[in-house]
């Protein structure tokens, strides 16, 4: 047992002087870059808008990004393969297992930009002033010099103001935005459009994003690229050709089918009824809602899944929950008798029941936490889904994951294969060329 003790101390050591050298290494990279540096929070929207943001200024210079992980190893990673020649540096930071001050300070943004605070991570922080209290640390870290971005229309957002001496532009639907949003439109299948005022003028938007609630990104992406001098008609151009992330709001289209509106990264309670106002909006002669796993609500489980289901009841034809929490709905009998309410224990039972019931002129909402991959239910309607594993741990959707054709079982005899492969073409890549032969004497 000691023996074990010790080799546990040695390992843990190991990892903290491993991470130790890499956040050295980061921040010594972060000091030869030329690129300006952007630092993306918020409770929801960040993801989108960093990678709105890319798509933008890749018309304009390089940019290297961070979008996939937003804890600190993640970041460090980024910053360690930061060229010194990019551009541009767009990083998104997270709370919850990191501390944002800690991110902050290794990222040393030039650029603060804040989506909007709701309540997460309640075990941690308590409530949506403590999630705020922690992001305003992205703000603080600015120098003088630098340039806080943040939402007008969020007044927990709006008092991070007062935490930094940089400049502080706002957007948002507001009067007194910077970039002010007007004309706010989407009803799918039409996409969103809109309109920024600024005292540059007034750009028009078209988007290829399904639902109103995307003008938050849309706005913060925007206003970061005209405060960073780029054309407004080459700004307007770069968001009019974006696609909407997989599993993060994007519209899938099933040839002869039904048509998916994908939200399966998370579904926190304050974002539940933007979906469904999505669904709401559609023009569509026969609507479904497939929910799952609810997270980040005060109160009773009982009360705010039956809630949800009362609103998803409201808007749609059917509603499907899925889940150890589906019973939870508390449909009435006559909604289950009439085949309006549907409770399935799995994924793999609610993507057979939609498959066996689509239809070509319906829109499906699907919606809940990563942790059940509803994106299987939609891929199993053009794709052959074969893992159909409930808690397999992964973060990325199944589309990234790229693993939903292999059984589950099989996964780790998959990735031992693609690390063989790799070392196989590191070794083809980095293999000398033979050498001319020995000239005859």
């Amino acid at each position: 047992m000691l023996g074990l003790g010790r080799a546990g101390r040695l390992r843990g050591a190991a990892r903290r002087f491993k991470r130790r050298s890499l956040v050295a290494m980061a921040r010594w990279r972060r000091g030869r870059t030329r690129a300006k540096l952007i630092g993306i929070t918020g409770s929801s929207a960040k993801t989108t808008t960093a990678e709105l943001l890319v798509h933008i200024l890749g018309a304009e210079g390089s940019v290297h990004k961070q979008t996939k992980g937003n804890t600190l190893t993640p970041l460090a990673q980024a910053l360690c393969g930061l060229p010194r020649d990019a551009d541009y540096a767009v990083m998104e930071v997270a709370i919850g297992k990191s501390s944002m001050a800690e991110m902050a300070s290794l990222l040393r943004p030039d650029i603060a930009v804040v989506t909007l605070v709701a309540d997460e991570h309640r075990s941690v922080f308590r409530g949506a002033d403590g999630v705020a209290a922690e992001k305003q640390r992205l703000v603080e870290s600015l120098p003088p010099a630098g340039l806080a971005i943040l939402n007008a229309d969020d007044a927990r957002v709006m008092a991070m103001a007062a935490a930094t001496a940089a400049r502080v532009v706002t957007f948002g639907r507001g009067e007194n935005a910077h970039y002010r949003v007007t004309d706010v439109h989407a009803a799918f299948p039409q996409r969103l459009t809109l309109r920024v005022h600024w005292e540059g003028g007034v750009l028009p938007l078209r988007t290829r994003f399904i639902a109103e609630h995307f003008c938050l990104p849309v706005a913060a992406a925007v206003a970061t690229a005209l405060e960073l001098g780029l054309d407004p008609q080459r700004v307007g151009e770069q968001v009019a050709q974006f696609e909407p992330l997989f599993s993060r709001g994007a519209a899938q289209k099933v040839p002869n089918g039904p048509t998916f509106l994908i939200d399966s990264v998370k579904a926190p309670l304050h974002s539940l009824g933007l979906a469904l106002a999505s669904l709401d909006r559609a023009e569509a002669p026969y609507k479904r809602v497939v929910l799952g796993h609810i997270s980040d609500y005060a109160g009773k489980a009982d009360k705010t899944y039956r809630k949800a289901y009362q609103d998803a009841r409201a808007i749609a034809d059917e509603v499907i929950f899925v889940g150890e929490h589906a019973h939870r709905a508390a449909a009435p009998d006559q909604d289950r008798d009439s085949g309006q309410f549907r409770e399935m224990r799995s994924v793999r039972e609610a993507a057979e029941h939609i498959q066996a019931t689509q239809r070509p002129d319906e829109v499906i909402l699907i919606k809940g936490s990563s942790n059940l991959h509803l994106e299987r239910i939609a891929l199993a309607l053009t794709r052959d889904v074969r893992c159909w594993e409930e808690r397999c741990g992964q973060t990325r959707n199944c589309l990234s994951c790229g693993r939903y054709g292999i059984p589950f079982e099989r996964h780790p005899e998959a990735r031992a294969a693609q690390k063989r492969a790799r070392r196989w073409w590191r070794r083809l890549l980095h293999k000398k060329p033979p050498t001319d032969a020995a000239p005859r004497r």
